[in-house]
């Protein structure tokens, strides 16, 4: 099996504060940890390419494409977009190279070059709306992917599963409506981003916890809502919104999952993938913030990927 990790130094060079959780050394550390664990060389390292601007408008408004295009500051600047998402001098670039990763694993996967991949890239993405960015995230990588996998590549269903300890509101938005497309997650609620829970529907399995909620429960609700949405749905490839913030050591969430429930989550959605889709999966970064856990949860969920 050939699992393949897409990158970028651009992704790095964005950057909102020496404040800021969402920090360019959460990519060092998950390369670091990859390294450490003596898997780095066993997968395939791919540099990540500059998203097409006709892939961004299948999920994003010209509007929302031009706020982060056309209000690039100069260097040593910032240009604030909410209370935690700004702007500096290369974070079009960096958003470019997340979306490019995305888009370029897709590709990869339905042509057979890789069986999966792992995009680690930054800024992350399930936040985006389709009319503004928000929430640290710039553009939404996975429904910027999987709308390219469905109209670019005529798959004919595709599958979001979002671990992140938020709600993906931005991807739920983007799919909601989408018969083509079907979204699984949890998240911790009343949370950010403050969404009132929407009832459970057809193409939307989107299951709000309760703070503190740990690995156990989780693992229910993987067995008794995801695995029979997604068994029913056969989605012919499937993406993942990869975020690790509900980790027990991850200050910035307040769930209790380790290392084991997100290698157990994986392992599941490939069981699926394998089933419908011939394997098809591309996961990217979204959350994580304590950088420990962070890259030791990702050497999980890769390691699983590759079947190591």
């Amino acid at each position: 099996m050939t699992t393949a990790i897409y990158s970028h130094p651009d992704c790095a060079r964005h950057d909102m504060g020496d404040w800021h959780p969402e920090s360019p050394a959460r990519l060092q550390a998950i390369a670091d940890q990859l390294i450490g664990s003596h898997i780095s060389d066993l997968l395939e390292h791919r540099e990540a390419p500059l998203v097409a601007l006709a892939d961004l408008e299948r999920n994003h408004s010209k509007n929302a494409i031009a706020i982060v295009r056309d209000n690039v500051p100069e260097p040593g600047e910032c240009y604030p977009i909410d209370g935690d998402t700004s702007l500096n001098h290369y974070s079009w670039r960096a958003a470019q190279r997340a979306a490019g990763a995305a888009v370029a694993a897709t590709d990869a996967v339905i042509d057979g070059e890789i069986d999966n991949a792992f995009c680690s890239v930054r800024p992350p993405g399930h936040h985006a709306r389709p009319i503004e960015p928000m929430g640290f995230c710039l553009f939404n990588n996975v429904a910027v992917a999987a709308k390219h996998a469905l109209d670019a590549r005529g798959l004919a269903r595709v599958a979001v599963v979002d671990f992140d300890v938020h709600h993906g509101n931005g991807t739920e938005e983007a799919l909601l409506n989408e018969p083509r497309a079907l979204m699984v997650s949890f998240y911790q609620h009343p949370f950010y981003p403050y969404t009132e829970p929407e009832p459970i529907s057809a193409n939307m399995v989107n299951v709000p916890v309760p703070a503190h909620t740990r690995g156990d429960a989780v693992r229910q609700i993987v067995l008794e809502q995801w695995l029979p949405a997604l068994h029913a749905f056969k989605p012919e490839m499937i993406f993942i919104s990869a975020g690790f913030d509900a980790h027990r050591e991850d200050d910035v969430g307040g769930m209790g999952l380790v290392e084991a429930d997100y290698a157990w989550m994986t392992q599941q959605v490939m069981e699926v993938a394998r089933l419908y889709a011939k394997g098809r999966i591309v996961s990217c970064l979204e959350g994580g913030y304590n950088l420990s856990a962070l890259g030791r949860s990702v050497v999980a969920h890769v390691r699983a990927l590759a079947d190591l």
